[in-house]
């Protein structure tokens, strides 16, 4: 017997990843619509912030958006319901590779960077994604990378 534990996901077959892809892609396009919100939301306290500064606090404009994306991603991903509102939308959530729980906001917020980082450069985003489409369990390059894996949500 081995005395190694098995990874929650490993005891049900591959179709706990089904059509991951696919929703993958709806969720973050429904995600880039709650992003754009939180942006927003985080602008205006920078306007406040950079009033109550003397302008000062205006330089935080540099890293708004980018912030914003990825403070999003960080606290749902790696909250109780291990998605991102769109994610949850469609039926998906983030796990630990290895263990199959919960993943840390610092593995959630790397994640996104890694995500962000390659969307802007084509290659790097195609490899990532072509990654996922010849791997089983359709883990893109970033999912390897920091070690979680997006699954179906079991109801």
């Amino acid at each position: 017997m081995s005395t190694n534990p098995v990874p929650a996901y490993a005891a049900q077959p591959l179709p706990v990843t089904d059509g991951v892809l696919t929703r993958r892609l709806l969720a973050y396009l429904i995600d880039i619509f709650v992003i754009l919100g939180f942006t927003l939301l985080v602008l205006v306290a920078i306007l406040i912030l950079g009033v109550v500064t003397f302008g000062i606090g205006w330089l935080l404009f540099a890293i708004a958006a980018p912030g914003a994306a990825i403070l999003y991603t960080a606290l749902t991903m790696a909250g109780p319901k291990q998605s991102t509102i769109g994610m949850r939308f469609c039926g998906l959530r983030v796990i630990d590779a290895a263990s199959g729980g919960p993943i840390d906001a610092l593995r959630a917020a790397v994640h996104a960077l890694l995500f962000y980082l390659a969307i802007s450069t084509f290659v790097i985003w195609a490899i990532d994604i072509a990654i996922g489409v010849f791997r089983a369990d359709r883990r893109l390059g970033r999912d390897l990378v920091v070690n979680l894996m997006v699954v179906r949500a079991v109801a």
